[in-house]
């Protein structure tokens, strides 16, 4: 599985509900391996056709959920900007600490966790044309991405 993380412009709570973009197309990340890489329109549409069960963590951690499309705490859909999500912050010590650090505009952004299913790939650069999308998640710090929104 691979991770990806992107760049918060705006963070801003509201209630314990947090929204945005886990991944804008069309973004250049690069990468520590030299590869410039980039995700193109339609790249999540037949992972979240398949209705999986997606996670929203913290840092990528397993052990800190923050929501989950099966509960419906976690809302994904794709539109023309990218990987929209809407996620109900829980009363947890992380729920708790996600929201302090996004109300004082601490948080580095946003990331996701999937399997490439679909790609062009040259020498130095990839676009992502279908993923598998496992994850996304909370980043403290250093997205590779640039570009998401929490509000």
């Amino acid at each position: 599985m691979e991770t990806r993380a992107l760049d918060i412009a705006e963070i801003r709570a509201q209630g314990r509900r947090l929204a945005g973009y886990a991944a804008r197309f069309g973004t250049e990340a690069r990468l520590p391996s030299g590869l410039t890489e980039t995700i193109a329109p339609g790249a999540f549409r037949a992972s979240l056709a398949r209705g999986r069960d997606v996670l929203a963590l913290v840092d990528h951690d397993p052990a800190r959920v923050l929501a989950r499309t099966r509960s419906g705490s976690l809302r994904l859909s794709e539109d023309a900007q990218g990987l929209a999500f809407e996620l109900e912050l829980p009363d947890t010590t992380a729920g708790r600490d996600v929201l302090a650090l996004a109300l004082r505009g601490d948080l580095g952004g946003m990331s996701f966790g999937f399997t490439v299913t679909g790609q062009d790939r040259r020498a130095d650069r990839r676009v992502l044309r279908a993923v598998d999308l496992f994850e996304i998640s909370v980043v403290s710090a250093w997205p590779a991405y640039d570009g998401t929104t929490v509000s």
